[in-house]
């Protein structure tokens, strides 16, 4: 963060000053309650249902808190502690947070989509940190509440930021537009997620649309062209550039030629009547559509094609996406067990289909979550999917993916099919089946800490 003195904020949030000095600076800021005090000269909002422990905020001092409560329940704050008193606590949190991201007048991507956010978003840090300090999102940690430490972590020196944005329900990511207001958003892929806060697929659109009202003026949306759902994204009143990628001729950036290589994947990327040569580590057309995401944005910053392919070509592959080892047995482990959704199932399918050719391939399936009224509908759709497939074994883990297995069997699978309800048994039935000449997708929920266990239970120490 930026270090701001308390005399500047509160002269800005036009509060009063109830006790403490104003003459020092404040370099962290959080929302009192929603995260964790942990640093000194800490700014922290405090609602009125908050219970304050101001013994805690002292020993962190010094400390700001910024709040309107009554003056009587702000009075027994320590010495090391500066209280301020605003009107609202609500109009006093926004006003802050925008005037210090005009602090900053850098390229911020926010990064949507049903999967390859996190991807996307780690192949764009990947690309730019060779040069540029950049501020990420950690991992998949996308939630609303993480939006404000987040924004905290661009400083003086950062020269990009780019944050991933997590939607449980609707509004979700227009809040966190409010905070991030990015410059160039992208929307990965539509598929069918979180149904259980969107309502629908339809409401589920709508809600990952929310990112087009949310880029800063003559801002750039980068977009999937060859995805159905993100062609139902109404894109009217979007007054900035927009960029296509994909392999249709209709993509301002397109690949051709995709083809499995040894790690990963080789291809031409087309721009501008030009042509280049590409690979991306990991495997799936899917990856290759995260790259030209990636590369789109960089591009957008103003890095060469030629630069950006070469510092992609280096990317390494997250953990537990589609990540694979030696197993038991001799035999290969894919582990996709960072997220389930139908969209990541039937990208996982794909790869099976072209590195499964002439292998004994397993397949390991989980419950999906949060499909709400859907749920029986999608996991039988995944069941059909399974079933038009060369796949030898099929084994369900969990009283939904039991629908799975069951419309698998109704569609004619010539897969051996077994039903869990837990990975407890399911070792005894996989050890005498995995041998050299054996795949094995394991794909179930980051929530299932027995699936994530269990898929490690299965890998030698050694990757592949």
């Amino acid at each position: 963060m930026k270090p701001l003195r308390v005399k500047e904020i509160r002269n800005l949030l036009q509060g009063e000053l109830l006790s403490g000095s104003e003459l020092w600076n404040v370099s962290n800021a959080i929302y009192y309650n929603r995260h964790e005090l942990t640093k000194r000269n800490s700014l922290m909002f405090v609602s009125r249902s908050d219970s304050i422990n101001w013994q805690e905020i002292n020993n962190k001092g010094p400390s700001l808190v910024i709040s309107d409560k009554p003056s009587s329940e702000l009075k027994d704050a320590l010495s090391d502690t500066t209280v301020i008193r605003v009107r609202s606590l609500v109009q006093a949190y926004w006003k802050f947070m925008d005037y210090y991201r005009g602090l900053f007048q850098i390229p911020v991507v926010a990064i949507t989509g049903t999967c390859g956010k996190t991807t996307t978003k780690e192949m764009i840090k990947h690309v730019l940190s060779k040069d540029w300090n950049v501020q990420a999102s950690i991992s998949s940690k996308n939630e609303p509440r993480q939006s404000l430490p987040y924004l905290m972590g661009i400083a003086e020196n950062t020269n990009a930021a780019v944050f991933e944005l997590g939607l449980g329900n609707t509004g979700n990511i227009k809040h966190q537009c409010m905070i991030y207001q990015p410059t160039i958003g992208i929307i990965t892929t539509i598929g069918v997620h979180h149904l259980d806060g969107c309502g629908n697929l339809e409401g589920y659109i709508r809600a990952k649309s929310e990112i087009v009202d949310g880029i800063k003026r003559n801002g750039t949306l980068i977009l999937n062209a060859d995805d159905l759902n993100t062609k139902k994204v109404p894109l009217q009143s979007f007054k900035g550039k927009i960029v296509y990628f994909g392999v249709s001729e209709e993509s301002n950036i397109r690949a051709s030629n995709i083809r499995f290589a040894k790690s990963g994947m080789d291809f031409q990327i087309h721009i501008s009547n030009k042509k280049y040569n590409a690979f991306i580590p990991g495997y799936g057309e899917h990856q290759v559509y995260n790259a030209l995401a990636a590369i789109a944005a960089v591009n957008e910053m103003g890095m060469d094609i030629n630069e950006a392919i070469s510092r992609l070509a280096t990317y390494k592959n997250m953990t537990r996406h589609l990540e694979f080892s030696n197993g038991i047995g001799g035999s290969t482990i894919i582990d996709d067990t960072w997220t389930n959704n139908p969209t990541s199932v039937e990208a996982a399918l794909k790869v099976l289909d072209s590195i499964g050719q002439g292998k004994n391939v397993i397949l390991v399936l989980g419950d999906i979550k949060r499909l709400g009224n859907f749920e029986k509908k999608y996991h039988r759709e995944i069941g059909s999917m399974v079933a038009k497939r060369n796949i030898h074994t099929l084994i369900t883990i969990g009283s939904k993916a039991e629908e799975i297995a069951n419309q698998a069997k109704k569609d004619g699978t010539e897969a051996k099919v077994h039903i869990f309800k837990d990975v407890t048994g399911v070792i005894d039935v996989l050890k005498p089946m995995l041998d050299g000449n054996s795949i094995l997708l394991i794909k179930g929920p980051m929530s299932s800490r027995s699936m994530i266990d269990f898929a490690n239970s299965l890998k030698e120490n050694k990757k592949k």
